[in-house]
Parts: C-alpha cells; sequence; structure tokens
C-alpha cells in the first residue's frame, strides 16, 4: 500500500481537517487529524490494518496504546494473525491492577502500534511500560508523524520508529487540491 492510497483513506474518511486547532500538548496547528474518525471508518481501519500488517514480522506480538491504538491493534492483529497486547497510560485502581493487558511473556518481541505521534510522550511510556512487564521493544509503528519531536524521542528510548503518513506528506496532499 502506497502513502497516497493511505493519505486518500484518511481523507475518505474525513480524518483530516485543516484551520486552527489546540492540540492536547498546548500547541496549536493548522490542521488535524482525527483518530476517531480514522479508526471507526472500516476502510480507512482496513487500510491501516493492512499497511501495519506488511510491516509485521512472523512471530511479533503486537501492542496498542490504549485508548486510541487499541482499534488499530485488534485490527492488524486479524489481518497479521498476530496476537496483541493493550499498554495502559495509568494502572487501574481496580481489578488485576495491570498496565499490561492480555498475555505477555518475559522477553517476548513487541512492536508498539500507535494513531499519532506529536511529542511521542504516550508512546513512550507505553514502551516503558512493556518494558517493566518484561517485553523487548525495538519498533514501533504509527500512523501519522505529526514531525514535531515524537520520532526523536521515542528514539531517544532506543525504539525505530516507521510512520505510515508524515505531516509533511498530509500538508503536501492538502496543497494539491
Amino acid at each position: 500500500m502506497t502513502n497516497q492510497e493511505l493519505i486518500d483513506a484518511l481523507r475518505d474518511a474525513e480524518a483530516v481537517k485543516f484551520g486552527e486547532f489546540e492540540l492536547s500538548h498546548g500547541g496549536t496547528s493548522e490542521y488535524y487529524v482525527d483518530k476517531y474518525l480514522f479508526e471507526t471508518d472500516p476502510t480507512c481501519l482496513e487500510a491501516i490494518a493492512d499497511a501495519f500488517a506488511e510491516r509485521i514480522e512472523p512471530g511479533d506480538k503486537l501492542a496498542g496504546v490504549a485508548l486510541g491504538a487499541v482499534p488499530l491493534a485488534a485490527a492488524t492483529s486479524v489481518a497479521a494473525d498476530a496476537p496483541y497486547v493493550i499498554a495502559r497510560k495509568q494502572r487501574k485502581d481496580y481489578g488485576t491492577a495491570n498496565l499490561i493487558e492480555g498475555r505477555l511473556e518475559e522477553g517476548e518481541e513487541v512492536v508498539v502500534l500507535e494513531d499519532i505521534v506529536t511529542t511521542g510522550t504516550s508512546l513512550v511510556d507505553a514502551i516503558e511500560a512493556l518494558r517493566e512487564a518484561g517485553a523487548t521493544v525495538e519498533r514501533a509503528l504509527v500512523v501519522v508523524d505529526r514531525q514535531e519531536g515524537g520520532r526523536e524521542n521515542v528514539e531517544d528510548a532506543g525504539v525505530e520508529m516507521e510512520a505510515l503518513v508524515t505531516a509533511e506528506e498530509l500538508l503536501a496532499d492538502a496543497e494539491r487540491d
């Protein structure tokens, strides 16, 4: 699957918006990628899952960062026939109080999936939680890299990050219109 096909799928799901938007980390942006629109659109979700599945090696286990990347991990799990776990951002105060939900064996190699990376904080937190639980994490796959320092923060954590689409590509595509 090409980057353009993925950009088209994001646009068809109406997940890419232009204007002035406040971001979760406090900054503003001239564009916004609505993860809930692309993750709840079956055509777009399938395209993302297929693109992730193409990048998964046999035997890899997946991890979805809660909440946004859980649908991505579930869909990719089916597309790649690979098991997955869920990495929580915070420990629950009830039940098992696990940070990692699902089966994870000590030393197991895990590829972390994330929806959108801006600063990379959520992804790095998930990587640390997975490592604390005994996983080996060396790769992360993300749908959109906003190119605002997230890749560098993830790589500082010793993890190679691959984005399906970058902010630069989304903005260049918008200029074609």
